[in-house]
């Protein structure tokens, strides 16, 4: 083994903890981890730029690696995902110190660039993006990571150009992974005591349209539900203009898939939503909503909301205000609009000032946190399969876990659990973001 380590730190998204995964393999082949950040000899920063913030952080960590950098030269810093694709070599002249610029499709050369890099051979940007792009078939390696729950990858990129939106810039045009490669990685996980699959892409509705043979998003949960061995099948991110009736059809048909939909409204009004470029009305996601309720009682639905958008009136956010609750979603995660690099919106002229902003979020997260209180209440006396995550490290015998509803809960048991055991849990008490349960 290499005296070489690495480390990964890891912003943003499933789809770039899942690239991290990938990453740390590919490095594995060659180095070891390292203990913590500022031991390593190779450290990537795996960047997010859907929002302002998730960027901010990661230029900040970036900072800090300048000293680090100018006491061990020899190390090797590099930045990828989706700062990296947007900013290219221009990261290269802001950011001296940085070794490598790794974009969003280029992930899988990473040890090709290590090697160029300490061969001398300067440094590295690879942010090439291609219309030909396919994803290759990757087994991951389960000595890395939960090995009870893997993220799988089943497509990247998003054709949809919301105008707030960085990703079909980031990721590119959408590219459906074959079938065939996705249910290998997904019997290889099982294979190895994988329990619960969780299917992910930008517009997970939309995958397949690009493939030779004809098969849809539907077509993979079912081809998914029937692998044997696994208990949980979950999926992120669908698009509601994308939401048809043979996907709400298989929440009915399969029991394997969870009963959570996240279901971005992203606005309740009509105008803002077409301004965003949503391709879709408030009454077109409220009959999608009633017919997976239709079709799964149990559901909970969770939802995503920018707020301040360009433009966005008082009407308007009274309309998201309405909306939010009559779904009564059981969470949401709410953001105030920012600005982003090559998204139309970018260029609108009527902003709203911050002070609006942050006004308007406090009232919705406040109305958000009620109603979600409030469906957590409706689980007390109630039995939930959950499945174990770990024990408390401060609370001898209390245990946390999942509902396949995805809410956690917390218990107390005096039993030999393991992550991954499927424990069934009486619901006890309805916190504000979490349940108690007590183990029969």
């Amino acid at each position: 083994m290499s005296s070489l380590s690495f480390h990964i730190e890891t912003f943003g998204c499933q789809m770039n903890d899942r690239d991290s995964e990938i990453m740390a393999q590919l490095l594995a082949e060659f180095c070891r981890p390292a203990p913590g950040l500022f031991d390593a000899d190779i450290v990537m920063i795996n960047t997010c730029s859907i929002r302002q913030k998730a960027e901010q952080k990661a230029f900040s960590l970036l900072g800090t690696l300048k000293q680090l950098k100018s006491r061990r030269p020899e190390m090797i810093i590099g930045v990828a995902g989706c700062v990296a694709q947007q900013e290219g070599d221009k990261l290269l002249a802001r950011l001296p110190y940085v070794d490598l610029v790794l974009g969003t499709q280029n992930i899988y050369k990473l040890p090709e660039l290590i090697s160029k890099i300490k061969s001398g051979r300067w440094r590295q940007t690879a942010v090439s993006q291609s219309a030909d792009f396919e994803i290759p078939p990757y087994l991951p390696d389960l000595r890395r990571g939960p090995d009870y729950k893997r993220f799988v990858t089943i497509m990247q990129g998003c054709n949809n150009f919301c105008t707030y939106c960085v990703v079909p810039y980031t990721r590119g045009r959408e590219v459906s992974r074959k079938m065939a490669d996705i249910l290998a990685e997904i019997r290889h996980l099982i294979s190895h005591g994988v329990k619960e699959i969780t299917l992910l892409g930008q517009n997970v509705n939309s995958y397949g349209h690009d493939l030779a043979r004809q098969v849809n998003f539907s077509t993979l949960l079912r081809e998914t539900a029937a692998v044997e061995g696994l208990k949980r099948l979950r999926f992120t991110t669908s698009n509601p203009k994308d939401l048809n009736d043979d996907l709400i059809k298989c929440f009915a048909e399969l029991d394997i898939i969870c009963p959570h939909f996240h279901l971005p409204v992203q606005s309740g009004s009509n105008n803002v939503l077409k301004r965003m470029n949503r391709h879709y009305t408030i009454e077109h996601y409220r009959d999608r909503a009633a017919a997976l309720r239709a079709a799964r009682p149990d559901i909970a639905l969770t939802t995503d909301i920018i707020i301040g958008f360009p433009g966005e009136t008082e009407d308007d956010f009274q309309a998201t205000m309405a909306l939010v609750r009559e779904i009564r979603y059981h969470g949401a995660y709410s953001f105030k609009y920012s600005d982003r690099p090559q998204a139309r919106s970018a260029a609108f002229a009527d902003k709203l000032p911050e002070e609006v902003k942050s006004r308007r979020l406090s009232l919705l997260q406040e109305e958000i946190n009620r109603i979600a209180a409030e469906r957590n209440k409706e689980y007390v006396g109630r039995v939930e399969e959950v499945m174990i995550e770990g024990k408390s490290r401060h609370n001898p015998g209390q245990w946390s876990g999942r509902t396949t509803a995805n809410q956690i809960v917390n218990f107390k048991s005096s039993a030999s659990l393991n992550p991954g055991d499927l424990v069934d849990i009486t619901i006890t008490e309805a916190c504000r973001h979490s349940l108690r349960g007590q183990h029969d």
